[in-house]
């Protein structure tokens, strides 16, 4: 992003009168290769249709790869912003549908271990976002770290990828015992991807739910099912979204459908928060 551009986002952030608080998720999964960023990415795209501001933030530690998925290249990064010392507005990148989206860059795998003032620096910055869009959505990497954790479980919601594989559930379900052990109180919701059909799909997520609310005692909220679909691949290898690829595929019909749901609070938790992103992460980093 320019000088002019960063400028002219400042500029809107003092003007505003009705500043907006975004909402902060994390889409996470237990075990990488379960098409987490690709959801990340398309779910982003599917929310700006529906007129909502969205920064989709890429902190896959040592595999981001959102501006691959896009065929882009970022100008700058997360690395450039600690390194370089700029503001958050000169490292955002935009991507199609006016999606805003920040890389992660070479180096991110330092990005969890910050010192004491890079990481108020990050807050500040990141203080400033959430004024300017209405979701902000961090691509999390597989698994979870301590340090990662920190991020998961200081956000609004945390939305679980993962595949009727045996490995890919158990991994899921170690994930999100992870996350109730930090935040027994975090929204969690779940998407089982790359379902033969929708049938097996639902039997495999209702089965998942089942496990977690008998062993975690919590309940999750099944976010949705999507199908193994060619599109996705030849997505990937075109290197444009599957939703803007191809809006009729069946992958891209049901993620409309997901999405559609989530924004007309059909299975959604009516929580309010008190605290923001800022502050619970805050709280966690003292704490330690």
């Amino acid at each position: 992003m320019n000088n002019d551009q960063a400028m002219n986002l400042r500029r809107k952030l003092q003007q505003s009168k009705d500043p907006r608080h975004a909402k902060t998720i994390s889409i996470v999964s237990g075990k990488g290769g379960v098409g987490k960023s690709n959801f990340a990415l398309n779910y982003s795209l599917e929310l700006i249709k529906t007129g909502k501001k969205v920064l989709l933030f890429d902190l896959d530690v040592g595999m981001g790869n959102i501006d691959i998925l896009l065929g882009l290249n970022a100008g700058k990064t997360i690395v450039d912003m600690f390194n370089q010392q700029i503001t958050v507005h000169d490292i955002i990148e935009k991507g199609p549908n006016n999606l805003a989206y920040i890389a992660a860059g070479n180096g991110l795998s330092d990005f969890f271990t910050l010192d004491d003032t890079k990481k108020e620096y990050f807050l500040k910055q990141y203080n400033e976002l959430v004024q300017l869009y209405d979701y902000i959505i961090f691509d999390m990497g597989a698994g979870a770290t301590h340090e990662s954790l920190f991020f998961i479980v200081a956000s609004d919601e945390c939305i679980v990828i993962t595949t009727p594989e045996p490995t890919s559930i158990t991994d899921a379900y170690g994930m999100i015992k992870h996350i109730v052990n930090n935040q027994g109180k975090m929204p969690i919701y779940v998407v089982m991807n790359r379902s033969l059909s929708y049938k097996s799909g639902k039997k495999a997520l209702d089965r998942f739910q089942r496990v977690i609310s008998q062993f975690l005692n919590i309940e999750i909220h099944q976010m949705g099912i999507l199908p193994d679909d060619r599109t996705v691949s030849n997505a990937v290898i075109r290197q444009i979204p599957y939703s803007i690829l191809n809006e009729n595929a069946a992958i891209s019909r049901a993620l409309k459908e997901i999405v559609a749901n989530y924004s007309q609070n059909s299975f959604r938790i009516n929580k309010k928060e008190n605290t923001s992103f800022v502050r619970r992460l805050k709280r966690l980093l003292a704490e330690r």
